[in-house]
């Protein structure tokens, strides 16, 4: 019987320290509230620490009408679902990048589960970076077309195998992060530029971790391409809102005839449930108001520097590795017993013999919060 065969499969796993279990919890602002202890909150992706700011909920919620039902949106958009919220977020978007039209989804898995199957086909070859997210891997699983990984953010690699694939191939697509999402270090998007012009490759960006917390004079917030200079030349960009917007969806900004395919063909889009209009215009509320979160942006940067000083490449995502996974489950436990809660990453989230505990910084913490954890850090060695 399956149920047998399943149980010595999660025995297996409990062997091997990599048991997962979901645990009840509950957040109070900058903490995190678990078995009747609050912990300082050093796994959450409120990168901006939007989601422990009850003004800016409360202005938002006293700007609602009382008219319309906001709580649901029971159709897919192509059906009845296309509420005018999605418009209005849409337009908000594309005013972050000229030119490009944004379409929005549920959420960044099905965006990046989707936009590749429906853009791409027999006869194009995706060459993936080895630590792209799963969402990415599983939107390679399910095209047509051939896909390799390249080592990660290397470059070499990367121009080998276009320099001996690409004119076997009609398009050749490369896909990357802006910033990765359990390493925490960045994609060298200047020179996936330069490669994309010298060996004309469609370039695709997932900013999730990036959206909101990087971004140009003109932009802010708008990702780390465009803190680069280099958004017009990523042809596909991806963002979410679940991170540092601290709501749900996602989007893609592209060429306005690619979104019209995306339209017809983007099965996650045709086949989900449209958004409700009440997360709609809370990300559109916070959209509007990235200009004025720049101090937000800054206290993260000094967060960030005070663990990575010196280091102008690090980002909000801080890995301390252990290697095995007894040894990630050890660490966060040690970091708990001091009140901070962290959480073991193991494989299959990173590669095995990778394990580590994730520290994620939030502009929600304060110095003194970050200080103190440095000192439990270093006192554990």
């Amino acid at each position: 019987m399956i149920e047998k065969d399943i149980e010595q499969k999660l025995a297996a796993l409990a062997t091997a320290d990599n048991l997962r279990q979901l645990r009840m919890s509950d957040s109070d602002g900058k903490y995190i509230i678990c078995d009747g202890r609050r912990y300082v909150n050093l796994s959450s992706n409120d990168y901006l620490g939007l989601a422990a700011d009850l003004t800016l909920q409360h202005e938002f919620l006293a700007g609602l009408s009382p008219d319309r039902f906001l709580m649901s949106n029971p159709a897919s958009r192509l059906m009845t679902g296309n509420s005018p919220d999605y418009e209005a977020l849409e337009a908000s978007l594309a005013r972050l990048y000229p030119g490009r039209a944004v379409l929005v989804l549920g959420c960044g898995y099905l965006v990046n589960s989707g936009v590749l199957p429906a853009l791409t086909e027999k006869g194009d070859l995706i060459l993936a970076d080895k630590l792209v997210h799963a969402s990415l891997i599983d939107g390679l699983r399910l095209c047509e077309c051939d896909w390799r990984r390249f080592n990660h953010n290397d470059m070499e690699h990367l121009e080998t195998l276009l320099r001996r694939l690409r004119g076997q191939y009609r398009r050749v697509w490369v896909v990357t992060e802006s910033v990765f999402s359990m390493d925490g270090d960045r994609a060298p998007l200047r020179q996936l530029v330069e490669l994309r012009r010298h060996y004309d490759v469609q370039l695709y960006v997932d900013e999730a971790h990036a959206f909101g917390i990087y971004g140009s004079v003109d932009a802010p917030g708008s990702g780390l391409a465009a803190e680069m200079g280099v958004v017009n030349e990523i042809d596909l960009l991806v963002g979410t809102f679940g991170k540092a917007l601290a709501s749900c969806g996602a989007f893609v900004a592209v060429d306005p005839l690619v979104r019209e395919w995306l339209v017809n063909r983007m099965r996650p889009l045709i086949f989900s449930t449209a958004l409700p209009p009440l997360n709609l215009q809370w990300t559109r509320f916070l959209i509007e108001r990235l200009p004025e979160m720049t101090a937000r942006r800054q206290h993260l940067r000094q967060l960030i520097d005070m663990l990575r000083p010196g280091e102008e490449t690090a980002t909000q995502i801080i890995p301390l590795l252990t290697g095995d996974n007894a040894g990630a489950l050890v660490l966060a436990g040690r970091f708990r017993e001091a009140g901070f809660w962290t959480t073991p990453i193991r494989w299959p989230t990173v590669p095995q013999g990778r394990a580590r505990v994730r520290i994620s910084l939030s502009a929600a913490l304060s110095e003194e919060d970050l200080g103190q954890f440095m000192e439990v850090w270093k006192s554990i060695g």
